[in-house]
């Protein structure tokens, strides 16, 4: 039986421009993501390609209760999240990412700002309607970007709970395959509102976004190295498909208690 194997659309290996990526979230484990596009974006010129271009949303405050297990220093308390990273990343690379001081929302009939469009999305959020909103704004408007450059192509879902966590990459709409006599192409990888579309509306039902007060409140809640474990494996799923140009894998189960990570295979 054939290996099924999802490979990249053919923009993301040899763009003309920087591949132009949304990120929503700032947070535990969006924070740590920043430092993984950072080195993705690094290591891709060095190859020759043309790296990334960031917006980062994200409209909440640093607080003290943030310090030690988020990427923020004491300085930077009162900061919007957003801003405190990009100003970093810029500062310290000289790259021109963007912050963006708002929630990434969506209604049927809203206007789109243009900051919102781009090749690659990844969601750090805290809870399941923001990712119902993310996925109803990319179907509805897929369609709209035909050109390569503001094209939607993929969506990296990274979510957590206290010890154990997910990465999920999905195709926005169906990406070209070639030909393979060794492997099955697989043109279409399940966004996780899709797939998981029960499970997610049974959490909704019983998920808290109560910001914490402390450090201490905060570790009751997220064990300390779950996000930034989670963006480290995060980024590998991206990695693959920029390096390689395929993968086998979609993404992972995340068990920290374990000591256990469980790949999610294209199928």
């Amino acid at each position: 039986m054939k290996t099924a194997m999802h490979f990249a659309d053919n923009y993301l290996i040899n763009p003309t421009n920087p591949i132009t990526v949304t990120q929503i979230g700032a947070g535990g484990t969006g924070s740590n993501m920043i430092t993984q596009l950072v080195r993705i974006n690094h290591c891709l010129k060095a190859l020759g390609h043309a790296g990334l271009h960031v917006n980062l949303w994200d409209d909440d405050l640093v607080t003290e209760a943030n310090l030690g297990r988020q990427l923020f220093a004491q300085s930077e308390v009162g900061l919007c999240k957003s801003v405190a990273r990009i100003n970093n990343v810029n500062r310290t690379l000289g790259t021109n990412w963007k912050a963006v001081e708002d929630k990434f929302t969506y209604k049927a009939g809203n206007k789109i700002q243009q900051e919102a469009v781009t090749n690659l999305y990844i969601s750090c959020v805290d809870t399941v309607q923001a990712r119902f909103d993310l996925a109803a704004f990319l179907k509805a408007n897929h369609e709209d970007y035909s050109g390569d450059r503001d094209k939607p192509l993929y969506w990296l879902d990274l979510g957590n709970s206290k010890f154990t966590g997910q990465a999920i990459l999905s195709t926005i709409s169906s990406i070209a395959q070639p030909k393979s006599k060794k492997y099955h192409p697989v043109a279409v990888l399940p966004m996780i509102t899709d797939e998981y579309k029960d499970l997610l509306e049974q959490e909704a039902k019983t998920e808290s976004n109560t910001p914490s007060c402390s450090t201490a409140e905060a570790l009751e809640k997220q064990d300390l190295f779950i996000n930034p474990t989670l963006a480290n494996m995060g980024g590998s799923v991206l990695w693959q498909l920029f390096r390689n140009g395929m993968t086998e894998n979609r993404g992972f189960f995340l068990n920290l208690n374990t000591l256990r990570s469980d790949a999610i295979k294209v199928a």
